[in-house]
């Protein structure tokens, strides 16, 4: 009866590592910087994870002012708040967060095809 007790391998969780990763108490805090298809030719950047010492509205009104684009904060239930921006900004949103001195250039991701 010796072999009842032995192990069943479970099921494979692809996201298990991602999801240690974000959990840990000394992981990385990542800038996820991501875009969005709208219809056509038409996009939509968003920025999340930026600390929340920092003012979302005053980085909003820079972004906007230096790329002329608009934009706005959103709150979301699960990511907090995200800025989102017209158009395809993501190498433009992360140079001016590295310039600005608001992120390191390890902590940004940058998401999309």
């Amino acid at each position: 009866m010796s072999e009842l007790d032995l192990q069943i391998p479970s099921a494979f969780d692809p996201f298990a590592e991602a999801s240690a990763e974000d959990s840990g108490a000394g992981s990385k805090e990542y800038v996820h910087i991501r875009i969005q298809q709208r219809n056509g030719r038409k996009s939509l950047t968003t920025v999340q994870g930026l600390k929340k010492d920092f003012s979302y509205n005053k980085i909003l009104k820079d972004l906007k002012k230096e790329f002329c684009c608009n934009g706005t904060v959103v709150q979301d239930s699960e990511l907090g708040q995200v800025i989102q921006l017209q158009g395809d900004q993501r190498k433009n949103v992360s140079s001016f967060l590295i310039q600005a001195g608001i992120v390191k250039k390890d902590h940004i991701k940058i998401h999309g095809f």
